[in-house]
């Protein structure tokens, strides 16, 4: 309940579920504690705040030296969630082993991130630019158990 809607309280939910308020309380600290619970935030409508366009970027990583240094696959990939534009940035396996989720105004901006960010970051080999013709489903929810029929 707490995924679907983080503002309900632990009234309205040991209403839904039937235990006593002081026992939802109770769980909901001790999720958080155990931070199964990582946060709590909104979701933003990405077109009415100018960033209605969205790319999957693949990036090859190429293991290179830095002077005395091996970059790290997991430093590139620090680095790369720093971008404003980056909502998402995995490391995956196959050729490409980096999957970013980008966020733009336009098609124009996602090619300048590319372009002038994304291909500067040292460890960056090659990207792919998919871009997103429109999203059916977008969700941060973990399913808790199987769907019932």
């Amino acid at each position: 309940m707490i995924q679907d809607d983080c503002r309900l309280t632990a009234r309205e939910i040991s209403a839904k579920v039937g235990l006593p308020i002081t026992t939802v309380f109770a769980r909901i600290k001790r999720m958080e504690k155990a931070e199964i619970i990582k946060g709590y935030h909104a979701v933003l409508d990405a077109a009415k705040l100018n960033s209605s366009t969205t790319a999957f970027v693949l990036a090859s990583f190429a293991c290179q030296r830095d002077g005395d240094k091996t970059l790290s696959q997991r430093q590139v990939v620090k680095e790369v969630a720093q971008f404003p534009e980056v909502q998402e940035v995995h490391i995956i396996s196959g050729d490409w082993g980096i999957l970013i989720k980008v966020r733009a105004s336009d098609v124009e901006s996602v090619g300048k991130f590319v372009v002038d960010k994304l291909r500067l970051v040292k460890g960056v080999e090659k990207t792919l630019t998919c871009l997103v013709f429109e999203s059916q489903k977008e969700t941060t929810s973990i399913p808790l158990w199987p769907p019932q029929a």
